[in-house]
């Protein structure tokens, strides 16, 4: 028998708070929907960012394959800039004004973060954008329905992730030297993302406030950690996978 929508399971919890409620109600709230507004802002100009630096890395493809792989990576970032940038307009604020508190800082993160080479690139992507990702999508877990659906959609792999494993791999098989300095460069990357994380949510009142719990159903501050745990783990899961030593 089919279970009814609104009735949980044991994978399914409970959702209450702003998680259960539409844009339309939960904006109501004007410094939530001055966090959203940050959130929309941020993740859009990190994937505008991103399309510039895949379609920037194609060019240090070895292969012509590998640089159409890239290509439609890039092409599938542009996507989901369209849609959050879609997105803002939708809910009456201006998309480039949106972005532009995360601009310095994104951009900042990219300059010191520069990859040497095309298997720095390749790891660059899978590892700096992944974590990126898991904080979203923490965030995610506690947005109203509608903008969750969109964060969560536009934070769908690419495809990145199997190519980067496989090509790192790869390389390492070939020339076993190649694991140490990529465990090296993936370790700044970590450390590098998740300062720019917190700068970014330090930076924006709003935001900040939602994630500590102050405005809808934020995390508290013991669960700010857990997060940051949560993300940690999931680095080094990654790293494995790239036959690399966290």
């Amino acid at each position: 028998m089919d279970t009814p929508a609104d009735t949980p399971t044991d994978n399914q919890p409970t959702v209450t708070g702003i998680a259960a409620q539409d844009w339309a109600a939960a904006s109501a709230q004007p410094q939530y929907r001055a966090a959203v507004v940050d959130l929309l802002g941020a993740l859009a100009y990190g994937e505008l960012a991103a399309f510039e630096r895949l379609a920037e890395d194609a060019k240090l493809a070895p292969t012509l394959a590998d640089k159409a792989e890239l290509a439609a990576m890039a092409s599938a970032e542009f996507h989901h800039f369209e849609q959050l940038r879609a997105r803002l307009a939708e809910i009456g604020e201006e998309p480039h004004a949106a972005m532009e508190p995360f601009a310095a800082a994104l951009d900042g993160f990219h300059r010191q973060t520069a990859p040497s080479d095309w298997l720095e690139g390749l790891v660059k992507a899978y590892v700096g954008d992944s974590i990126a990702s898991d904080f979203y999508r923490e965030v995610a877990a506690r947005l109203d329905s509608d903008s969750r659906t969109l964060v969560l959609a536009v934070l769908d792999d690419t495809g990145h992730a199997t190519f980067a494993v496989e090509k790192v791999r790869a390389a390492i098989a070939a020339e076993p030297r190649v694991g140490g300095r990529l465990a090296l460069w993936a370790r700044r990357l970590m450390g590098e993302a998740l300062s720019q994380a917190q700068r970014v949510v330090a930076d924006r009142d709003a935001l900040s406030t939602m994630l500590v719990g102050g405005v809808a159903d934020g995390f508290d501050l013991a669960e700010v950690g857990r997060m940051f745990s949560r993300i940690t783990e999931a680095h080094t899961k990654r790293m494995a996978s790239l036959g690399l030593a966290a």
